[in-house]
């Protein structure tokens, strides 16, 4: 059943006419005539006010336009490891709890995003001892003043980093287009 064909069934049970729900939201008629018609997609705002007035919540079952909205934010927020880089996986993972995904295909995609995002940190910060390391060796063993600058492998690790979210990206609109 399309959102529209549930705002009518809604308002039908509570007995309430279109004016009567456009008094209750604070909504102009001509939107909820719009909204009951299919011709327009409500906003967060207004749906909120109909899901209030009419005690109605919509099925788990997302849209799928909201579902490639969700994963398409979902692999943009992987982008915040510019901003906050060992700890930005966190942030995904607030949407994809505050989202409440319920379908588990999209629920697994998102997890395997999450989890590829802790293992890029893990490497970068083993990349990093690692290079930290070989400059040890070479300072205090093999007595060089040959060091390997971190920029090298904090680059590397950044732009494999921006290859994984890309490719994440691709997947999701895969995954988007395949939903019923």
């Amino acid at each position: 059943m399309r959102l529209n064909e549930m705002i009518i069934q809604a308002r039908k049970a509570k007995g309430f006419t279109q004016e009567e729900l456009a008094t209750l939201t604070k909504v102009n008629l001509r939107t909820i005539q719009r909204l009951e018609g299919g011709e327009s997609k409500p906003r967060a705002y207004t749906l909120k006010a109909i899901e209030k007035a009419l005690d109605f919540q919509r099925p788990a079952a997302n849209n799928p336009d909201d579902t490639a909205h969700f994963l398409q934010l979902f692999c943009i927020s992987c982008f915040s490891y510019l901003l906050i880089p060992y700890v930005h996986f966190l942030i995904p993972n607030y949407l994809l709890n505050k989202n409440k995904e319920q379908n588990p295909e999209i629920r697994r995609f998102a997890k395997k995003v999450i989890r590829t995002q802790i293992c890029w940190v893990v490497a970068t910060m083993l990349v990093f001892l690692s290079v930290m390391f070989i400059n040890f060796l070479e300072r205090y063993y093999f007595h060089t003043n040959d060091y390997i600058s971190y920029l090298i492998p904090f680059f590397g690790m950044y732009a494999l980093n921006l290859l994984l979210i890309l490719n994440s990206m691709s997947k999701a609109r895969t995954l988007a287009v395949q939903m019923p």
